[in-house]
């Protein structure tokens, strides 16, 4: 096991993190809707959790955990897009936004899973599927509400 791979990898997933509490940090703000600020303050705590959690273990190995943000790159544009729409008060749009960046932060954590396996121990591996199913409930939180807004908005017609 390469020690400088496993943290390389692990950093990746608390930049991920970082970026989903960036992200739902500002969504909270700017949401004027007291069950989505409620929804992103779920959502910003699982991260928060989960750096926790990989921030420990990449110490625990020699290593400092990264406190940057991808937000200026393509993977979260996302957020930007939705500082904006949440200006515009579309919750499906909102929602769209926000599972478009669960299926980001869910790529990364399946890619490190399996392309990394060979540097990740055992118990990094349990962190690591259960942070990945924290995550796919928290997607799939998302898509239910968004579900729900686009059968609402069929019975309107």
């Amino acid at each position: 096991m390469d020690n400088e791979k496993t943290i390389e990898a692990l950093n990746s997933l608390v930049v991920i993190n970082n970026d989903r509490v960036e992200g739902y940090k500002t969504a909270e703000a700017e949401a004027k809707e007291t069950d989505l600020k409620m929804l992103f303050s779920d959502l910003m705590e699982t991260s928060v959790q989960n750096k926790k959690e990989l921030s420990a273990e990449i110490t625990r190995l020699g290593g400092t955990p990264d406190d940057g943000t991808k937000l200026s790159g393509k993977i979260y544009r996302v957020w930007m897009d939705l500082k904006a729409v949440l200006t515009g008060d579309d919750r499906k749009a909102i929602l769209d936004s926000c599972e478009y960046g669960e299926k980001v932060a869910l790529d990364l954590y399946k890619k490190v899973l399996i392309e990394d396996h060979q540097n990740i121990n055992e118990s990094q591996q349990e962190m690591l599927n259960r942070h990945h199913a924290l995550l796919t409930t928290d997607y799939a939180n998302i898509v239910h509400l968004r579900d729900l807004v686009v059968a609402d908005s069929d019975r309107e017609f």
